[in-house]
């Protein structure tokens, strides 16, 4: 059976302790937050924030954090650890919480494999009675952390009903995972869009899957012939849905400067840009503070600057900017790295210095070069800095890029 709801929490198998006290049990009346997380993923950075501001809400509470680091990319564990220290001295030099190493894997069998939780980050909350009351996505934590120390969280429906979705979601996924990763690794594009084209019959409404098949086919393999109905469906599919994330997956897929777009038929590329443009435009009006903008708003900029309407797109990075000021919250080492690519490609679309606050930016080429459509491939990739997978990467990006938004709006993984 699957580790979750009033599960007994599985024992701490950390190699060492690289911030804290060590801690060798949880102790009976204490709530504990473990996350699993790495620093080479961005979710995970931006969710080891907002979890020193969370051990400093609850910490009269009876709340501790502990943030687990068992999946450093390195050669040896000492190389790892060496990685690990320094990164946390440069990030968080005055972390608030313990901060757990293990090179070999143990506690992440114990915890992540057990619950069938398939990447990180990865939040698991342990009552005062030393049992699991939440496994799941960090966003999450804030709201259900409240309810947990109040009693009403595990006896819910509500939590009932999301961690056994959670577990049959999971138990779907992982052995597609098992096969996916290292295929992707390899940069074995036909093994990868096998697993695809077997996942989906099990899971159609998989938005990450639906995108990375039309990923495979369309940039990776560049087969047109297959790609481009799998790309016509995926936008009719987006659109019936009305789902903010399906539209922006859909445009990203067509109109990110990080792809070379260059093979499409040009004239059909841009009647699905306008469709979408209108779709996203009207789910997320540009007066309405909710959502984040950045998520969808670029890729509809994008659209419009290749389209040869540059003001349209510079109006919609412009609006995106001051979305980020609204009441949406989002992390703040997020904010800066969205502000820091909007203010770059701002200034590529204008071809002169562009300023948000004090964060300033030049063009990083002629106008003449960034604004031509026909450019393509290259010269697309090299000029433009607002491409999906770096404004989302803290959402989560496909496949190489990662696998993406979770219908959530905000919260997602990356897959081992």
């Amino acid at each position: 059976m699957a580790l979750g709801l009033e599960s007994p929490a599985p024992p701490i198998k950390v190699e060492n302790w690289r911030r804290g006290q060590p801690l060798a049990s949880f102790q009976p009346g204490k709530v504990y937050i473990v996350e699993f997380w790495a620093t080479w993923c961005a979710p995970c950075v931006a969710a080891l924030s907002d979890l020193v501001q969370l051990q400093e809400k609850y910490s009269d509470s009876g709340v501790e954090v502990l943030g687990i680091a068992a999946r450093e990319r390195a050669q040896t564990a000492e190389e790892a650890r060496s990685k690990l220290d320094a990164w946390l001295s440069e990030k968080f030099p005055n972390l608030n919480y313990r901060g757990g190493f293990d090179y070999t894997r143990e506690m992440d069998k114990l915890w992540m494999d057990s619950s069938v939780s398939v990447g990180i980050p990865t939040s698991f909350v342990v009552d005062r009675d030393g049992h699991i009351a939440f496994v799941g996505s960090p966003m999450q934590l804030d709201d259900v952390l409240a309810k947990i120390l109040t009693g009403s969280w595990c006896i819910s429906d509500e939590a009932k009903a999301a961690d056994a979705e959670r577990i049959a979601n999971g138990e779907r996924t992982m052995p597609i995972f098992a096969k996916l990763t290292p295929a992707m690794k390899a940069q074995d594009w036909a093994k990868a869009l096998s697993v695809i084209e077997e996942a989906l019959p099990v899971l159609p409404d998989d938005v990450n899957f639906r995108v990375l098949h039309a990923d495979l086919l369309r940039h990776k393999m560049r087969d047109l012939q297959a790609g481009l109905p799998v790309m016509r469906q995926l936008v009719r599919d987006a659109i019936n849905k009305k789902s903010a994330v399906w539209v922006a997956e859909a445009m990203c897929q067509l109109f990110d400067p990080a792809d070379d777009n260059s093979h499409l038929p040009q004239a059909e590329r841009f009647a699905m840009g306008n469709e979408l443009s209108g779709h996203i435009l009207a789910i997320n009006a540009p007066q309405r503070g909710e959502p984040p903008k950045f998520l969808s708003y670029p890729a509809v900029a994008q659209y419009y600057y290749e389209s040869g309407n540059k003001d349209r797109a510079i109006e919609l990075i412009e609006l995106t900017l001051k979305s980020l000021d609204g009441p949406a919250p989002i992390p703040d080492n997020l904010k800066q790295h969205v502000i820091s690519v909007l203010v770059q490609t701002l200034a590529n679309y204008k071809g002169e210095k562009a300023c948000y606050g004090s964060l300033c930016a030049t063009p990083t080429r002629s106008s003449a070069k960034y604004q031509s459509a026909s450019a393509g491939g290259e010269e697309m990739k090299k000029g433009n800095d607002l491409s999906c997978s770096r404004v989302n990467s803290a959402i989560c990006p496909v496949g190489q890029r990662q696998l993406t938004i979770s219908e959530h709006g905000g919260g997602s993984f990356v897959a081992r």
